[in-house]
């Protein structure tokens, strides 16, 4: 299997990148962009093989036989940094340390690769730390950045950067990918539908039955605003499964890291807490917490696009657009929803979603409020 097999739909990104691993328009810093789930760390850490293989990621025994491309894949190669935050933003420790490392030679005889997946979470801070390593770079070592959209950078930044976009694959790409994974083809069109392009999620939903019932019970709640009451209660199991989903996905990785601080400091050998083991415990338990809120946010975020793309199906039938609706499963509940309201108010549904996404991740606002005024607001209006 090649070492680009994830990106899907990318035959330009690939054959780009293909050409500056041969040689052809290389330079040290890159920037990747695209829509989520498009493949952006994907096609960068796949650029990274490239770069560190002898064949250019295009010999007979890449990736499997290739010890290069292999270690680079599985996050081994020690010429290879992939920084990636669960945390709210990137701090400039973190850069720093980045650079320190960038300033040094290589191990072995080919490039330093560095790739910061999320770089739109820089802080101002970071971002000056980091455009003084790009505007002074090492000969051997190269820099790559993954952002949703240009915008997302600092001008400055970005102006000394080679720009790759990715774009959304289509349904039909994505299907073949999941098939071609053993998945069936009803079951890989179901997932490539609902991903709307999305390869992560479209793993999950074709892999995962939890994962499909979830968003099954998050694209019902549109037909089933009827009243207030209705409203808060959707609002309030929409904030406790997506809590209890993000806190199922964190909660071995802190128990974890609380076993490994304790493991370093002696707890459990020596049987008592050494005076450094408080303030560590403490920073542990802060990062733990910035790590979960973002968790949740992420899942929260998951739920608002798949309730927006229950308004979209709306407006599709209203308008009559061409193509297959996103959810096609519950066409009768969208049906009724074109039939009951007008495109127009759909298109300001969508619009009052997205502000309260907004309100959650740029704002600050609690989950649950946010929820309930979004909630409240999508109501079905009183015939």
């Amino acid at each position: 299997m090649s070492i680009w097999s994830t990106l899907v739909g990318q035959r330009a990104t690939v054959e780009l990148l293909r050409s500056a691993a041969s040689g052809h328009g290389m330079t040290h810093a890159w920037l990747f962009t695209g829509p989520p789930g498009s493949g952006r760390s994907n096609a960068a850490i796949a650029f990274a093989a490239a770069l560190q293989c002898p064949d250019a990621g295009l010999g007979p025994d890449c990736p499997d036989r290739c010890h290069a491309c292999h270690t680079v894949l599985a996050g081994s190669h020690a010429d290879v940094t992939v920084i990636r935050t669960e945390k709210l933003s990137i701090g400039v420790d973190e850069v720093r340390e980045l650079v320190r490392r960038a300033s040094l030679s290589p191990m072995g005889d080919r490039w330093q690769v560095l790739v910061v997946e999320d770089a739109d979470r820089l802080t101002e801070q970071a971002c000056n730390a980091l455009l003084k390593a790009i505007e002074e770079p090492n000969g051997r070592t190269v820099w790559m950045l993954c952002a949703p959209t240009v915008e997302d950078v600092l001008p400055t930044i970005r102006s000394r950067c080679r720009l790759v976009t990715l774009s959304t694959p289509t349904t039909e790409e994505v299907a073949g990918f999941l098939e071609a994974r053993g998945i069936g083809a009803s079951l890989a069109t179901y997932a490539a539908r609902a991903s709307q392009g999305h390869i992560g999620r479209a793993r999950a939903l074709a892999f995962d039955e939890d994962v499909r019932t979830r968003r099954q019970e998050v694209v019902a709640i549109p037909a089933r605003l009827t009243t207030l009451g209705r409203c808060m209660d959707a609002a309030s199991r929409l904030a406790a499964t997506t809590k209890e989903e993000a806190d199922a996905i964190t909660a071995e990785l802190d128990a974890k890291e609380k076993s490994d601080l304790d493991a370093a400091y002696g707890v459990v050998e020596r049987g008592r807490r050494p005076r450094e083991y408080g303030p560590a415990l403490a920073a542990l338990e802060k990062g733990q917490r910035t790590r979960a809120k973002r968790r949740h946010l992420d899942v929260v975020d998951r739920g608002l696009t798949d309730l927006v793309s229950v308004y979209r199906d709306a407006i599709a039938l209203a308008t009559r657009a061409p193509g297959a609706l996103v959810n096609e499963e519950i066409r009768d509940q969208v049906e009724q929803i074109a039939e009951q309201t007008s495109a127009e108010l759909n298109l300001r549904r969508i619009g009052w979603i997205f502000a309260a996404r907004e309100q959650m991740l740029e704002f600050n606002v609690p989950v649950a409020l946010a929820l309930e005024s979004m909630m409240v607001a999508l109501k079905a209006p009183q015939r």
